[in-house]
């Protein structure tokens, strides 16, 4: 037996960047890219004194359902304080 796969609709980076900015309304986030791979700029003071894997762990939180189902498939994230910005 074949199984028939339907195929996944990619996001947009103003999408990705909608769903970080609604779980983080604090923070500053720009997104970058296309073809299901994206940069995710986020700035936000809610990162600050935490290590990087946990602010990852943050921002991924917000797009996991989407990483799941294929819409998303490779995210490269930036997180920073408004601090480390300078």
């Amino acid at each position: 037996m074949f199984e028939t796969f339907l195929p996944v609709t990619r996001m947009t980076s103003q999408q990705i960047q909608n769903l970080i900015a609604n779980h983080m309304p604090d923070a500053t986030v720009d997104v970058s890219g296309g073809e299901g791979k994206f940069i995710a700029n986020v700035t936000s003071e809610a990162f600050d004194g935490l290590a990087l894997l946990k602010r990852h762990k943050m921002v991924y939180a917000c797009v996991n359902d989407e990483i799941a189902s294929g819409e998303l498939h490779a995210l490269t994230i930036v997180a920073k304080t408004p601090a480390e910005l300078g």
